[in-house]
């Protein structure tokens, strides 16, 4: 059985989504699914740091029918759904809290 790495604790993400996003014009950050899957640690617990955190997941629209030779034509093509392209945070999310004395 293979050794399972310690888990990732909540001020370690905080710092990974930090250094994997980006301002957002809301005035909070976005962290696109692709960075999270590329940062090579555990994706689904940023994913559910982000969640937990009030992140948004922002589904991108249904791809373009195909049309011509190759495509259906009739603007009734079934899309399978898609994984959220991207995350919005709120402002403030990516803040510290500092504990209280």
């Amino acid at each position: 059985m293979p050794a399972q790495p310690p888990p990732v604790g909540d001020d370690a993400i905080r710092e990974i989504v930090k250094r994997l996003s980006r301002p957002h014009p809301s005035g909070g950050a976005v962290i696109e699914s692709a960075a999270i899957m590329a940062a090579g640690t555990d994706s689904a617990a940023i994913v559910e740091w982000v969640l937990a955190h009030d992140g948004q997941a922002e589904v991108a629209g249904p791809a373009a029918p195909a049309r011509g030779l190759y495509g259906t034509g009739f603007g009734g093509a079934v899309t399978a759904p898609r994984s959220p392209a991207r995350y919005v945070l709120p402002p403030g999310a990516l803040t510290a809290v500092a504990p209280a004395h």
